[in-house]
């Protein structure tokens, strides 16, 4: 049989040629529109030097809901509900990381490699309470990941989730430096994002006493139901003293990840956020009977969601997502 080089292109499509040939809109996704991140002031901007503003999704933590930590689910964030930024959150103790390196690190991997194959941006973060304890296990694991993904503009380090109030300067920007030096020792220029005392909120404390590594943001958390204006105003604080925020987690409803959805806090935090183009991902990618997720029990871990299987604060969110001007 005479081989044609059409049939060749055919049956090395799948393969070998899906990122040209055979998915185009592989190419047309956020990180080929704004190229690498980075800090300029108290804004994040993109490689032309303008301000970016993303609205993402935060998955669960991975040793609890690890079965949506899957090519399909992040493929189906991006082409149904436009989410152009993920976050993998991996779990540190309670029979994360700690316990499971192998299994933890495969999850987040893979949730990498399906955000580069969607040319989505990819939030790695190190989803612990007590991350100043794990300091070594921490720069171990964002050394691997820098040395494997550093050249790839599409990741984002977001060294500690949570800290509990404890010294921005006597614990957490130490801890903080360590694990910057192991990323930057393979990646010299992705953004990374820095966790801020009492829970991710007292970013005014940090603001005074910042990070010297010049690719650096610092976030904050907030659940609707529960911060309002105080916090909004420490935000605001930092922002003038010309730090760049990044909302890594935020929740629809109060801040134990329960409750209804406040929607008028909802409306006031988003209003905060576009006025001064700050990015922001919703907690979470779960179908635990709690307000804070936003799918129904039982629903697939693919994807290919429907309304009836998204609940309350899904609908709003995957709504303002998909709405969001990018």
């Amino acid at each position: 049989m005479q081989v044609t080089l059409s049939m060749i292109t055919l049956r090395l499509c799948p393969v070998l040629l899906s990122l040209l040939t055979c998915s185009p809109h592989l190419l047309a996704g956020e990180v080929a529109q704004h190229g690498r991140l980075q800090v300029q002031g108290n804004k994040i901007v993109d490689e032309s030097g303008s301000a970016v503003s993303f609205a993402g999704m935060s998955l669960f933590w991975s040793q609890w809901m690890g079965q949506f930590y899957t090519k399909e689910t992040v493929a189906w964030l991006h082409t149904d509900w436009k989410v152009p930024i993920v976050r993998a959150a991996m779990g540190i103790e309670a029979g994360g990381y700690l316990t499971n390196s192998i299994r933890e690190e495969e999850k987040i991997r893979t949730v990498i490699d399906a955000a580069i194959a969607n040319d989505m941006y990819v939030i790695v973060d190190w989803h612990d309470h007590h991350a100043e304890l794990h300091s070594q296990q921490a720069a171990e694991f964002f050394g691997r990941i820098a040395a494997t993904y550093g050249a790839s503009p599409n990741v984002i380090y977001e060294i500690y989730n949570e800290p509990l109030d404890v010294s921005w300067t006597n614990v957490l920007k130490p801890y903080a430096n360590t694990v910057i030096n192991a990323i930057r020792k393979h990646d010299p220029d992705n953004l990374i994002i820095v966790g801020t005392p009492r829970w991710s909120q007292r970013v005014d404390v940090a603001a005074t006493d910042p990070i010297e590594d010049a690719n650096v943001a610092y976030s904050l958390h907030f659940y609707a139901g529960t911060h309002k204006d105080v916090l909004r105003q420490q935000a605001q604080e930092a922002l003038d003293k010309g730090i760049a925020l990044f909302v890594t987690e935020w929740g629809t409803v109060n801040a134990t990840g329960d409750g209804e959805v406040d929607t008028d806090s909802v409306n006031r935090w988003i209003a905060f956020l576009q006025s001064n183009q700050i990015s922001h991902l919703n907690w979470a990618i779960s179908d635990k009977r709690e307000g804070a997720a936003v799918l129904q029990p039982a629903s697939s871990p693919f994807g290919g969601w429907t309304d009836e299987q998204l609940t309350e604060s899904g609908k709003l969110v995957r709504q303002l997502i998909r709405s969001w001007a990018r």
